[in-house]
């Protein structure tokens, strides 16, 4: 009989098992709307959409250099020239096979077994499950008001003084689920403070391009040490292409290549072709963050009216974390319920907090600005 290791005892990401659970019902011909994962209801944009028709008319679509095209790279340089102020040399950049790609090849080039890793609860759950199936130990250290929803040099010395050597830092801004934008200051204090200590930053920017209040700032802006990933799955709506991008230190550059070469060979070429192109839509995909800008307001106004309460800030991303415990203590079974009632999807909170979850839901508003009114509609009826 054959066993699963235990490198495959992971948590399940409830965000896709929802997912699964609603496209079945709509399937069936159900009128469901989910709320439940940050897919932007926008296709990629049409200079992305017109690069692959071209490339597939021509039909040469192969392999590549393990780290990408170099055009892309190039482009990619320019984004951060342009956009940051910030000289970054084409060859610091590594071209993946979406962000997910680029966090396993991050943890695996840098860390060894048994190291740990800090991150925020709440936090994404796939951080915590990816290192959980390599070997590594997830430090989950607790975020609120009090820390304005992210990671302090504080918190980091008092954890390292209760548990011993942390090895790396991993912090999203603007975060999943919270939405907190780590303003200038912050990330610079944390970036100080790991670099002073020797611990590993990595800074996942996946969600720039969405920043609603506060500073969006990378970590390249401030430091040549951090590991950058980013992605054109959000702002830039191509989830789908798998496709996202990493800027390394030099000294990471040969070993992280080498480990890519054989887990991945290199991200799909077709994907790298339309991401070059999707940086000429930026005008449509303004147009997209003006909706989202536009379902935040709503959703900011209508979630407290139907009890609902914002748990952190809606800064960035697209993303209202809500607490729940006016109506249930069991955020799983509040998500089946709602699916089962009214057909709509969200994700329990317990995927991003196993401790304190349970009182909360993430409801993602990347949708069509008549589904989220119409989902709230729903919801109103249901709750009140």
């Amino acid at each position: 009989m054959i066993h699963p290791s235990s490198r495959s005892i992971v948590e399940p990401f409830r965000a896709m098992d929802v997912l699964a659970r609603a496209n079945q019902r709509a399937a069936a011909g159900r009128p469901v709307i989910s709320m439940a994962v940050g897919q932007p209801a926008h296709p990629a944009p049409l200079t992305a959409r017109r690069a692959a028709q071209l490339a597939l008319e021509a039909g040469k679509i192969g392999y590549t250099d393990a780290f990408g095209r170099a055009d892309l790279k190039a482009a990619i340089a320019a984004y951060y020239l342009g956009r940051h102020g910030v000289e970054v040399a084409p060859d610091r950049i590594a071209v993946t096979t979406g962000s997910s790609a680029g966090f396993n090849l991050a943890f695996l080039s840098m860390f060894n077994p048994g190291d740990r890793i800090a991150i925020t609860r709440p936090g994404y759950p796939a951080y915590r499950n990816i290192l959980a199936a390599l070997e590594l130990e997830a430090v989950e250290i607790p975020v609120n008001e009090n820390s304005d929803f992210t990671l302090r040099p504080d918190l980091l010395e008092a954890e390292q003084r209760r548990i011993g050597r942390i090895a790396g830092v991993l912090l999203a801004s603007p975060a999943n689920p919270t939405g907190t934008v780590t303003g200038r200051d912050a990330l610079e204090a944390l970036a100080g403070y790991c670099s002073s200590n020797d611990i590993a930053f990595i800074s996942d920017e996946i969600y720039h391009g969405l920043t609603f209040a506060g500073e969006e700032t990378s970590a390249l802006e401030l430091t040549d040490e951090a590991i950058v990933v980013n992605s054109f799955s959000k702002y830039y709506c191509m989830t789908g292409w798998r496709i996202g991008w990493m800027v390394l230190p030099e000294t990471l550059i040969r070993p992280m290549e080498r480990v890519a070469q054989s887990l991945y060979i290199c991200a799909p070429e077709l994907s790298q072709i339309a991401a070059m192109a999707a940086f000429d839509g930026t005008d449509e995909l303004d147009a997209v963050r003006a909706g989202y800008a536009k379902n935040r307001a709503l959703l900011s106004e209508r979630l407290p009216a139907i009890g609902l309460e914002i748990a952190s800030p809606m800064d960035g991303a697209f993303y209202a974390y809500a607490d729940i415990t006016r109506y249930a203590d069991d955020s799983l079974a509040f998500a089946e319920r709602m699916l089962e009632a009214i057909d709509v999807a969200a994700t329990p909170g317990l995927d991003f907090d196993l401790v304190d979850g349970c009182g909360t839901m993430r409801f993602s508003y990347a949708g069509a600005t008549e589904d989220m009114a119409e989902a709230l509609d729903r919801m109103e009826r249901w709750l009140t």
